[in-house]
């Protein structure tokens, strides 16, 4: 259920790669950070990719993402690495996610390692996923691009707007 899960939310960002051009993918011009759509997917992507390539020697170095900006500029790469992000993912076992893995990250102040499990690692990495496609829905009002979908960005634990009241 957990891959699954993860997949739909992918989905979300090839429907929006395949439904605008080149250019508005890698336009940089949104102040304040001036990050393109294609930095914030390769971004994310990344992240995916580094817990993949690391968990089956147990070490997940977040700090040694690919970083390859040609996925950064053409929408057909970007999704080519949604696609194979997504096959690997399915990949995984029920006894892959509950394995225990360390995770190295740079926190700031230096790099820290701290064990957990790859199912762990995997939550994090589609939280953080969730929280770029809220900067990329930034970015894309911006542009005057339409959401691929109403759920774009948001977490699934966010109530629904209709469901907040005014005092």
């Amino acid at each position: 259920m957990m891959i699954a899960a993860i997949e739909k939310n992918l989905n979300k960002g090839i429907s929006l790669l395949e439904n605008i051009s080149d250019f508005e993918y890698s336009d940089s011009t949104v102040p304040p950070y001036f990050s393109s759509i294609g930095c914030h997917v390769r971004h994310i992507l990344d992240v995916f990719n580094c817990v993949l390539n690391g968990y089956e020697d147990g070490k997940i170095d977040l700090t040694t993402r690919d970083r390859n900006e040609l996925i950064e500029q053409k929408t057909k790469l970007g999704v080519e690495y949604f696609n194979d992000t997504i096959s690997r993912l399915y990949e995984l076992t029920e006894a892959d996610l509950t394995s225990e893995v360390i995770v190295v990250d740079n926190m700031g102040l230096g790099v820290e390692e701290v064990s957990t499990t790859l199912g762990a690692i995997l939550m994090q990495a589609q939280s953080h996923a969730i929280h770029h496609y809220a900067s990329v829905g930034y970015v894309i009002h911006q542009l005057g691009i339409s959401l691929p979908d109403n759920e774009f960005g948001f977490n699934p634990t966010t109530p629904k707007k209709e469901n907040f009241t005014s005092n």
